[in-house]
């Protein structure tokens, strides 16, 4: 019986590392899997061993001021793995933590497979020598990832983007009954992380009071209390939805959201975006200074074009969005219609490969026979 670990620290690693397992599960039912990530994983049947609420810091401060808490982490994953013995170690994303415990594994002779690349082609672009030297097996999930890499010499697979069959099946059902509103609905999806959507939240909600006629609905990530979202839109006239993203996105008319996969996941989805960034200052100017790419969002990096606005640190301010919201929610405007059309041109350039499945695929075949011993 074959043992899988595998580390996500984020919710879009959670729920990519849950399509994984379960297509891994197909072909191997009897194998063992154990992993850091959320409760998707869990429920797709790992055990899992770390929440990656207690694991997200975003930005240079704020890496610095949990750096205990993360070096703390690194050696309990160290001593779990060892303990667990897998037959090979997949890690997903996360990239600060993730490539240090690759270094590791690959002089503990473990196999190293990445699933979904760190975005080293943003910045700090000299870590392809270390993933091409720890990582025995890469599987990249955006189209002009694999030419990347292949210049500095380093073969990998393209599987597809696995949001193409998760939002593709979202699509196949009705409308969730529990969604129903008087008005039209504006989505507003300020992250996953409580720092997120505490930069971020309140300024999305300063431009409810210029649209009366819209319901604004928050996202709200279920790793966090609705408490925390509550307090946030007191005596505004904005409903909470958790857990239910998907289903939100079905009905939105339009959509605020954080930079970062829900980017992607809304324009799968068909609905007119602006994209929202706001981070820690200090943070922000040492990012600005280092990562290279023109664009933060993933609908705009994969098309190579400014499809949908982005509203960066100052520039996410009531003004901008209340100009730039007006016309995405008028059927007949210009730029509503643009974006969508560039939504269709998102779907043909990812294709339709099964990613997790050709992913399991791809792992399983590399592996040696599995061993008749299923004792654990």
């Amino acid at each position: 019986m074959r043992r899988y670990y595998i580390i996500a620290g984020e919710a879009s690693g959670d729920l990519h590392g849950a399509g994984l397992i379960r297509a891994l599960a197909e072909r191997e039912p009897q194998a063992a899997f154990r992993a850091w990530g959320g409760d998707r994983m869990e429920a797709a049947g790992a055990t899992l061993v770390k929440h990656y609420r207690d694991l997200a810091f975003m930005g240079f401060v704020e890496v610095i001021k949990h750096l205990g808490t993360i070096l703390r982490n690194i050696r309990f994953a160290k001593e779990d793995i060892l303990a667990f013995r897998p037959d090979v170690l997949i890690l997903i994303d996360y990239p600060g933590f993730n490539m240090r415990i690759a270094k590791w594994a690959k002089e503990q002779g473990i196999r190293v497979v990445y699933y979904i690349s760190p975005q080293i082609w943003a910045w700090k672009e000299g870590r392809v020598h270390a993933l091409r030297r720890d990582v025995d097996q890469m599987l990249v999930i955006l189209p002009f990832e694999k030419p990347f890499y292949q210049k500095h010499g380093m073969e990998v697979d393209y599987v597809g983007h696995p949001l193409i069959q998760t939002v593709a099946a979202q699509q196949a059902q009705p409308v969730d009954p529990s969604l129903t509103f008087d008005k039209p609905v504006i989505a507003l999806l300020p992250g996953s992380r409580a720092q997120e959507i505490e930069q971020k939240l309140p300024r999305m909600l300063s431009v409810v009071k210029h649209f009366p006629q819209y319901q604004f609905v928050v996202a709200a990530a279920p790793a966090q209390p609705v408490s925390l979202y509550e307090s946030l839109t007191s005596e505004l006239p904005v409903q909470i939805v958790s857990g239910k993203t998907y289903p939100l996105l079905q009905i939105a008319q339009a959509a605020l959201v954080t930079s970062g996969t829900a980017t992607l996941e809304t324009a799968l989805f068909g609905v007119p975006q602006i994209v929202c960034y706001r981070g820690n200052p200090i943070s922000y100017q040492l990012a600005k200074r280092l990562i290279k790419v023109k664009y933060i969002s993933l609908v705009n990096l994969i098309l190579d074009k400014p499809a949908v606005p982005e509203l960066i640190q100052d520039a996410l301010n009531e003004s901008n969005l209340t100009a730039h919201l007006k016309p995405l929610l008028s059927p007949e405007s210009v730029q509503r219609q643009q974006m969508l059309a560039e939504y269709r041109n998102l779907w043909t350039l990812l294709g339709s490969i099964p990613a997790a499945e050709e992913a399991a695929q791809l792992i399983t075949d590399a592996l040696p026979e599995p061993s008749k011993n299923t004792s654990l």
